[in-house]
């Protein structure tokens, strides 16, 4: 019996492991790549729910800051940071260690813009 259980498991946690493979990117996901003192694209419109992960190309270090929403450590090369955008709003954001580097990301409903009744 003990055998039956053992391989079930082992079964069940292969399948698990390939659905994981197997399942697309998120469609929300989104890159901003820090390159030449600058985050590209600078502005960016995303819905709820999306994942905007910044990796920077630069020689030198940078950080992703919006106040009081999300702050990364200082990114390396070739090091990333991610956040997940779970309210609506504009959300402006800079790297702290070269001010001049801005960005804005805007977030709207995960079903699109609200119509007012006519």
């Amino acid at each position: 019996m003990s055998k039956t259980k053992s391989l079930m498991n082992v079964t069940s946690a292969a399948v698990a492991a390939l659905l994981l493979l197997a399942a697309p990117a998120r469609a929300e996901d989104v890159a901003v790549k820090i390159g030449n003192f600058t985050f590209g694209p600078q502005q960016l419109k995303v819905k709820a729910g999306a994942m905007v992960t910044w990796t920077n190309e630069d020689d030198i270090p940078h950080t992703v800051v919006s106040p009081n929403n999300f702050r990364s450590k200082a990114l390396d090369t070739e090091g990333s940071y991610s956040f997940t955008f779970t309210t609506p709003g504009t959300y402006k954001y800079f790297c702290s260690l070269h001010p001049h580097m801005t960005g804005t990301v805007v977030v709207e409903t995960a079903t699109g813009s609200i119509t007012p009744p006519q």
